[in-house]
């Protein structure tokens, strides 16, 4: 069972993120409580690239890596540069909900059509450019992927602490995904 939590209070925030960059990010976004100034990262943000998600963080506090889905498949060397020159110890790896990702195919005439008359593309170039990255790029459930790309992202960087975390496009609050 696939569990949001919503954090309207330190007390929701689970008990392994208290005392990380985790813990800082989610009262900064979602309690406003904005925490000093930073001259060097804390934590690295994967999220997707969606324009209705904007963190409340403070200038200097992570580094963050947008991307379709907040898939960081492709993004490895950028996330080792966070950890290895960026001394990074937290990831937050932040999905949200009606993300664009999901059932990506279904949008392959839009997709399609939208380089035709937006980029000036010919539809078969338009056509095969979608074939070709669709299905790296697609998901089936926002909280899956999320979950499988946490898990992933553990297995690579094993001392790094990695907090799967959704985003509500609705109240634009972070929740945390309880993963037992």
């Amino acid at each position: 069972m696939k569990e949001l939590i919503k954090v309207t209070s330190r007390e929701d925030i689970f008990s392994k993120y208290i005392g990380t960059p985790v813990e800082k990010l989610l009262l900064s976004h979602n309690l406003g409580q904005l925490d000093g100034q930073y001259s060097s990262a804390e934590l690295l943000i994967g999220m997707c690239m969606d324009n209705r998600k904007q963190l409340n963080i403070p200038s200097n506090f992570a580094y963050i890596l947008r991307t379709g889905g907040g898939n960081l498949r492709f993004s490895e060397f950028k996330v080792s540069y966070a950890v290895s020159v960026g001394g990074v110890k937290a990831i937050a790896l932040i999905g949200h909900n009606n993300c664009g990702m999901v059932n990506l195919m279904s949008k392959k005439n839009k997709f399609v059509n939208g380089l035709v008359e937006n980029a000036g593309w010919d539809e078969k170039r338009a056509e095969e450019h979608f074939m070709n990255f669709a299905p790296m790029f697609e998901i089936d459930d926002e909280v899956d992927f999320l979950l499988s790309e946490a898990v992933r992202l553990r297995m690579k960087y094993p001392k790094v602490l990695v907090a799967p975390l959704m985003y509500n496009v609705e109240d634009n609050l972070l929740y945390l995904v309880r993963e037992e």
